[in-house]
């Protein structure tokens, strides 16, 4: 006989909880190493589905600031897919985060589940990935110029990083500041965007990336493809133009999802200076 929806237990994530849910995203082909999966609970929290202690079932949510917040990671073991595991997972996170408006990014599979939540698209991720072959060649402006990150830039970035967001991410820049590698642009002599390059998933992946125009987001990818020792990924926003920008230098598109709101939906993306997402999973 079928177990049912009435023998999942709903309980909060907890650090033990990796490796199984490791395991659940290898099984679905997502790139996730054990250290993404503990970053990510290390900046959040969430619910796990499990019976008789086999975890079948995650979703996680992150606050910013006081009002935002996000929701990714969300996953159900094929197994349990079409009971309803899903819905139960995401309304206990929303019933959490109460009013603050959230942000995700669905694949098509997990779209309608979304929208029965109350989530609105309001725009695409590209994802892009592969090993590069050649090193990208940057559109140029003159005046542009690239530096280090240094100390005294941290505030100032967070403030850039929140105007192209919609969201204050204070702890989750000062973390990847500290443990990765970050370029800075600046123009005119003021710092005017930022790139943070990373050990992620089947290598490394850029993002965010904060610039203010289609020029100045190539040159600080650029800057990061010369350290890039392997595979390389890129989530970034469909409109503005450095999708294709990224197909022209050889790093294909081979996928994406779409960006959902619930609550108030806020601006973000190119238009605001916003053009690599950190992950899909965290925003």
């Amino acid at each position: 006989m079928k177990q049912g929806i009435s023998t999942i237990n709903l309980r909060p994530f907890r650090p033990g909880d990796v490796r199984l849910a490791h395991v659940l995203s290898s099984d679905l082909k997502w790139p996730h190493r054990p250290e993404d999966w503990q970053f990510a609970l290390s900046l959040g929290e969430g619910v796990v589905a499990e019976r008789d202690g086999k975890v079948l079932g995650t979703a996680l949510s992150w606050q910013w600031g006081a009002d935002y917040a996000t929701i990714g990671l969300v996953i159900v073991a094929p197994e349990l897919q079409g009971q309803r595991i899903g819905n139960r997972m995401m309304q206990a996170l929303l019933d959490r985060l109460g009013a603050r408006h959230v942000l995700l990014h669905a694949t098509q599979a997990g779209r309608g589940l979304y929208e029965r939540l109350g989530f609105v698209a309001m725009g695409e991720v590209c994802q892009h990935q592969g090993m590069l072959e050649r090193s990208p060649q940057p559109h140029r402006r003159e005046g542009d110029h690239l530096r280090p990150l240094e100390e005294d830039d941290i505030e100032s970035l967070i403030a850039l990083d929140a105007r192209a967001t919609g969201m204050l991410r204070t702890e989750l820049l000062r973390r990847a500041f500290a443990e990765d590698r970050t370029v800075v642009l600046e123009r005119g002599g003021q710092t005017a965007g930022f790139a943070v390059l990373r050990r992620y998933g089947r290598g490394q992946a850029i993002g965010p990336v904060a610039a203010p125009d289609l020029e100045a987001a190539s040159l600080l990818i650029s800057d990061c493809c010369r350290h890039v020792d392997g595979f390389l990924r890129v989530d970034v926003h469909a409109d503005g133009g450095l999708s294709q920008w990224l197909q022209t230098q050889g790093l294909p598109c081979v996928g994406g999802g779409t960006v959902m709101v619930r609550g108030r939906v806020f601006e973000r993306g190119p238009a605001r200076g916003g053009w690599v997402v950190f992950t899909q999973a965290i925003g």
